[in-house]
């Protein structure tokens, strides 16, 4: 029998979980739930399921072994909460939620209700960058000395006008950093490790939001490697993101998930690459037009659950970006 899956959304998003689930043989959507009842019908037609508006008849609807949130931030921990104690799996986007202490109370409901919580961060699945992550704990780049990374994205004032929760406190959490930045939030600390201290400064420089647009930081890392965060929505047309990493035995630097210079003293044996490249215009689009990514995280969650294993990033690994970015907007208030 396939594995049953739930979708929480309707929106953009959910679309690009259905086509991932669509994907995979061992998978079948039982139902969907959303606000929006023509956007659910649609999915539910094209990708199979039954259609809800009712969240609480959503999550009795049986078969169903797990669920995959796409819903603003802000409500991933209490639907998620609401998942686990009807004993379903949860997966949800990025972030994880949008306050450390709701992200607590996601993690222990899935604790207590014996159930896998998982967060979606495609980053960790693609090639290049967990061959990056193999070097840096293999000790390939020597001691870390500090590194740079920058997320010069920009979206359309259409992209926050027309939505009622992106840019808001209450539901986003934040701006650019709660949510287009945040996957760089969570590479840097897989690849690095812990931030130990925090200096930041943010601004509303663009877009007529309540959060901001762009955020600039300097991270100290308990490895003792320092490095610097530039995130924002308003640098047109947006650039691809970029990342380097200097380390005492050379400088790695990765863009658009690429390594694009390995500058090494000495030549790891996975030295070379032909890994696909990603297509997705993260830098001027929030579309996700490549779903190989959800794909790939989706197949890991359902490993784990039927392996009884952790999955490549869990609750408490979803829960250091968002004390993170916590962190850096506290040091930014404080500035």
């Amino acid at each position: 029998m396939p594995v049953q899956i739930g979708l929480i959304g309707g929106g953009n998003i959910t679309e690009t979980h259905a086509r991932a689930a669509h994907a995979i043989p061992s998978v079948a959507i039982a139902a969907i739930y959303g606000t929006n009842p023509e956007k659910v019908g649609r999915l539910c037609r094209e990708y199979g399921g039954q259609p809800y508006q009712d969240f609480k008849a959503f999550l009795a609807h049986r078969p169903m072994e797990l669920v995959v949130i796409g819903s603003p931030s802000g409500l991933h921990a209490q639907q998620g909460i609401a998942a686990a104690q009807r004993g379903l799996h949860v997966l949800t986007e990025k972030p994880i939620d949008i306050s450390v202490a709701r992200t607590d109370a996601l993690i222990a409901a899935a604790n207590q209700s014996d159930v896998k919580l998982g967060v979606i961060f495609q980053d960790r699945v693609k090639p290049d960058i967990r061959r990056l992550k193999h070097w840096t704990d293999q000790g390939v780049l020597g001691k870390i000395l500090f590194v740079d990374a920058r997320v010069k994205w920009y979206r359309p004032p259409e992209y926050y006008g027309n939505s009622k929760w992106r840019g808001t406190h209450e539901l986003d959490g934040g701006g650019a950093l709660m949510n287009q930045g945040v996957h760089t939030v969570d590479l840097l600390l897989w690849l690095l490790g812990d931030v130990t201290r925090v200096q930041a400064c943010t601004a509303t420089a663009l877009h007529k939001i309540e959060s901001e647009d762009t955020a600039i930081a300097i991270l100290e890392f308990a490895n003792g490697a320092l490095g610097t965060l530039h995130a924002t929505t308003a640098a047109y047309p947006g650039y691809p993101r970029r990342v380097e990493i200097t380390g005492s035995q050379g400088t790695v630097i990765l863009e658009h998930d690429r390594i694009v210079a390995a500058d090494l003293r000495t030549r790891p044996a996975d030295f070379g690459s032909d890994s696909p490249v990603d297509t997705n215009p993260s830098a001027s689009s929030a579309a996700v037009t490549d779903f190989r990514g959800h794909q790939a995280i989706l197949e890991d969650f359902i490993r784990a659950i039927e392996n009884n294993i952790q999955p490549l990033c869990d609750g408490a690994e979803g829960r250091k970006s968002v004390a993170l970015i916590e962190a850096i907007y506290r040091a930014a208030r404080q500035t």
